[in-house]
């Protein structure tokens, strides 16, 4: 799945044949609210996982998000429940 806002740059051709060539599932998100819920998740996910560390080849990459996916949906700290 490739998630994006309704950004023109992401509105291409060639990003669509691209999409298409490796039945990649486009994702827009719905104008205006969407965009916040996935950019706060991208942000969060970024800096827990991706910025903190160096994965040396895809399956170290699938097993941290594996790990990661189950801590955020079952351990992670939620502010709307303080915390």
């Amino acid at each position: 799945m490739f998630h994006t806002d309704w950004e023109k740059e992401f509105d291409n051709h060639n990003i669509s044949a691209l999409l298409s060539t490796f039945d990649i599932v486009r994702s827009l998100s719905r104008k205006p609210y969407d965009n916040a819920v996935a950019e706060s998740t991208y942000k969060s996910f970024k800096f827990e996982l991706v910025y903190d560390n160096t994965f040396h080849t895809l399956y170290e990459l699938q097993i941290q998000l594996m790990d990661y996916v189950h801590w955020w949906k079952h351990f992670r700290p939620r502010g709307s429940l303080d915390y």
